[in-house]
């Protein structure tokens, strides 16, 4: 084993690299989302720590191919690692309350926050080529096994963090974990151990213990309204407390946005725009069967379940996680037998199901990014195909009417222009056409079926109909969808 060291170390200081990548994009999702740009931003820096970590690990290791420096470099990348926690409560949100510029903060952060620790875990690579080729004549084969030892660690880190160890551990515990792999990689690699650097090493790792522990403290210190951070699969979840003017409000928050809220006093639900959706019993006096893409917290199902005895519904939701929670914090019944759960992306479940529905609700916002795989003509003809005669397709969408803010509506309203017999648009709130908001988009399959009994019932939102709504933007399909961020 001991002949194997530097190969193992390369190995590991791979995977963590490509780890840290991963948990950069949770640890940072709350605050600045996790659309394609700021995920572009990520890598992107991450990339460049990297690129520059190379060029100065060669440089080094020229200078002084030695094993302690080695393990030095591996024990400063502890370091870094375990201040994470701390630096996300003192840097990354004082930033995000003080900019709405997410890829400056995106930056500012990458760099500063993970790119440090990135950089130093890239040194380790040229070093060990160097220390090796002390070791060896084949220069060039030392180079490949290095680099594909490396590359290897990162291939295995990358699938560890995204299938086994974020949705299982959180990222707490894995930058823990991370900091005490180094930390021992670094112990192992020193050559002489002598009872000072035992003490000293000792002294070093209960520091950087307390440093990942002080960030979590930090971070619950200056949060007390979250009752849960979970990381699931897809996500880092947020179940908080929030309050308006007199009322108290238990929240689901994805990335930025507000996914569900309930009143905790009435458990109502609080967003006004799922209110909206109700408008399928009015425009189809015959429906009896729902589909909702996009669960949350499921708390328009669970109304939906109460005011409508006399239907169903079927809720496609990605996220096991989400579900466990909506179990455990918004009152689910799962066991109710009008309801059916499928843990499925919408896309996949509209493109495979037999299941014919009088209505499906769309509404599968991630924070403020829109899933553009369920925006396109492709998957709208496909909703479409699933449903029964005179059947309505209604899209919660997050826009303005008018002015630089409003492609999104334009762009869905051609499309649905092009899917369905007649669409309508609904405003949720009295704000300025310039202003974004929750905007309902409802595509008819065929005539609306009206029951004329109900007008009455539901005239306040009937009469927010956005009235001879216009669009110059072309379809959105799967080869061009220029909504998704």
């Amino acid at each position: 084993m001991k002949q194997y060291k530097i190969e193992i170390t390369v190995f590991l200081c791979g995977a963590l690299g490509m780890i840290l990548e991963l948990v950069a994009a949770r640890v940072l999702s709350p605050y600045i989302g996790s659309s394609n740009l700021i995920w572009t931003t990520i890598i992107g820096i991450m990339l460049t720590s990297m690129s520059v970590g190379y060029w100065t690990g060669g440089k080094i290791a020229d200078k002084k191919p030695d094993m302690n420096v080695l393990s030095m470099l591996i024990l400063m990348g502890s370091f870094f690692t375990s201040l994470i926690p701390i630096l996300e409560t003192l840097m990354v949100k004082p930033f995000a309350e003080a900019t709405d510029n997410l890829v400056l903060i995106a930056i500012i952060t990458s760099v500063f926050i993970f790119g440090i620790p990135s950089f130093i875990l890239a040194t380790i690579s040229p070093f060990a080529i160097k220390l090796k080729d002390k070791e060896h004549e084949n220069v060039g084969k030392v180079s490949g096994r290095v680099s594909s030892l490396s590359t290897l660690g990162s291939i295995i880190g990358t699938f560890t963090a995204g299938f086994i160890l974020i949705p299982n551990l959180g990222v707490r515990t894995i930058i823990l974990i991370a900091t005490i792999i180094q930390f021992i990689l670094a112990f192992i690699l020193f050559v002489k151990k002598d009872k000072t650097f035992i003490i000293t090493m000792l002294i070093a790792f209960i520091a950087l213990i307390g440093l990942n522990f002080y960030g979590k403290y930090l971070f619950e210190k200056n949060n007390p309204d979250i009752i849960e951070d979970i990381d699931s699969q897809y996500s880092r979840i947020w179940i908080r407390q929030a309050s308006n003017s007199e009322i108290s409000y238990k929240v689901m928050q994805v990335d930025t946005g507000l996914e569900s809220y309930i009143n905790q006093e009435t458990n109502e639900m609080g967003a006004p725009y799922l209110y909206y959706y109700d408008l399928f019993d009015y425009y189809n006096k015959d429906a009896k069967s729902t589909l909702m893409i996009g669960g949350a917290a499921y708390t328009y199902p669970t109304y939906y379940l109460k005011k409508f005895e006399d239907k169903t519904i079927d809720v496609s939701e990605i996220d096991e996680k989400m579900t466990q929670l909506a179990q455990e914090q918004f009152g689910l019944d799962i066991n109710n037998p009008r309801l059916k759960i499928y843990h499925q992306d919408g896309r996949s479940f509209l493109n495979y199901t037999d299941n014919k529905y009088d209505t499906i609700l769309i509404d599968a916002f991630k924070g403020l990014n829109a899933p553009f795989e369920l925006t396109t003509y492709e998957a709208l003809i496909n909703a479409r195909n699933k449903l029964n005669d005179n059947g309505i397709v209604a899209t919660n969408i997050i826009s303005a009417v008018e002015g630089e803010k409003s492609d999104f509506i334009k762009y869905e309203y051609a499309t649905y222009k092009k899917v369905f017999n007649d669409v309508k648009i609904f405003r949720v709130r009295d704000i300025t056409d310039e202003e974004e908001q929750n905007l309902i988009l409802i595509g008819f399959k065929g005539e609306a079926n009206k029951n004329e009994e109900k007008y009455e019932q539901y005239s306040s939102l009937l009469e927010r109909e956005i009235i001879n709504f216009e669009s110059d933007k072309q379809v959105v399909t799967d080869n061009y969808a220029p909504i998704g961020n």
